[in-house]
């Protein structure tokens, strides 16, 4: 099968689970802000720092990756910086065609300057708003939430846990803990997590990308994810090459409809898949496990969900209806409600991929 041209692919409603604010940031405007608050940046010439953010996240030098994120953090520290970012978040994911989006960001880190967290929430989910409103007004309808996020070495989970729980109805969709996974397993913020359940409130964890199988199922069996962020190295409880066997873990997550929050290019550059021809999403598909496709990093992987659907595209050879079963998975796993969900799907995506299907057979 000839694989489809990005352009086309951008005209494509596409969902989106796993993506970080602070790795999504415009490089013209991290040059703006960190001008603002005097902040030092290795490139002052915005097409200068894009390549520089994907040449350190390419560089295979963990500190260099993390670097990246200090430089982005750093702008992200007030009521303003963090509005405009959201707010550009919002009209570059709808630009890409993006209809649903979660956002993931850790409240913890931008506190620097002063702000409080619920105040760096709500500067957010109001750049969100705002941004989802421009993108309407020019035919672009986004719906989009935030994932709050606690960070796994650290000790505030349940406080981050109860900020998110009481933004559940401004727009925090769900909760997750995000950093180093060897090291910090997510049983340390067991608490956090029998806190959400009690609540009734969606979950994912951070698990299965740099660190492997007992990552996963603590995750789903100690915590009760609902989701698995990542998730790539289930493969390791699959055997059997070319006749493959599912392991027990392997085959709950499968049996169980887990989804996999999987991200091609950012699996490559840390190395949890060797390229993108030989990343395990093949595998996955073809053993019909939920997988969603998503961009992790944009800035840090220089790429979009088009991008990633289009890598997919050309080393798979998916097509229009490949596409239309990620864009489905995400939308089925996605944390607002059931009635909402069903009407994106159906009023949406079937519709948009339907035409495609039948424009790319004539």
């Amino acid at each position: 099968m000839v694989a489809i041209p990005y352009d086309e692919i951008v005209k494509a409603p596409k969902a989106l689970l796993h993506d970080h604010l602070d790795g999504g940031l415009r490089p013209a405007t991290i040059v703006e802000l960190a001008d603002e608050i005097g902040h030092p940046l290795p490139e002052t010439d915005p097409a200068a720092l894009g390549d520089w953010f994907v040449t350190a996240a390419n560089s295979g030098s963990l500190e260099r990756y993390l670097e990246t994120f200090a430089h982005t953090v750093a702008v992200m520290q007030t009521e303003e910086g963090l509005h405009r970012v959201a707010k550009e978040c919002a009209l570059d994911l709808a630009a890409d065609g993006v209809v649903y989006a979660e956002v993931r960001y850790a409240p913890e880190q931008h506190l620097e300057r002063g702000l409080s967290l619920d105040a760096v929430v709500e500067a957010v989910l109001a750049g969100f708003r705002d941004g989802a409103a421009e993108a309407a007004a020019s035919g672009r309808t986004i719906r989009i939430g935030t994932l709050v996020t606690a960070m796994r070495h650290a000790a505030r989970s349940q406080e981050i846990a109860e900020l998110a729980v009481r933004h559940r109805d401004a727009g925090v969709f769900g909760f997750d803990i995000a950093g180093a996974e060897a090291g910090f397993p997510p049983t340390r913020h067991l608490d956090a997590f029998e806190y959400l359940q009690r609540e009734n409130f969606h979950f994912t964890i951070h698990a299965g990308e740099a660190f492997g199988l007992p990552s996963i199922w603590q995750a789903i069996q100690w915590c009760g994810a609902d989701r698995l962020g990542h998730g790539v190295r289930i493969v390791d409880d699959i055997t059997g090459g070319t006749d493959p066997v599912l392991g027990r873990l392997s085959a709950y997550v499968r049996d169980k409809r887990i989804p996999l929050e999987l991200c091609p290019s950012s699996n490559v550059q840390t190395g949890a898949a060797p390229s993108i021809a030989e990343h395990p999403i093949g595998l996955l598909k073809d053993l019909r496990f939920r997988i969603t496709v998503n961009t992790d990093n944009r800035l840090m992987s220089g790429t979009s969900m088009s991008r990633e659907m289009a890598l997919l595209s050309e080393a798979f050879g998916y097509g229009w209806s490949d596409m239309q079963w990620f864009t489905i998975n995400a939308m089925k796993s996605a944390f607002v409600p059931f009635d909402e969900r069903l009407s994106i799907i159906n009023e949406v995506i079937k519709p948009a991929y339907s035409k495609l299907i039948t424009e790319r057979a004539l």
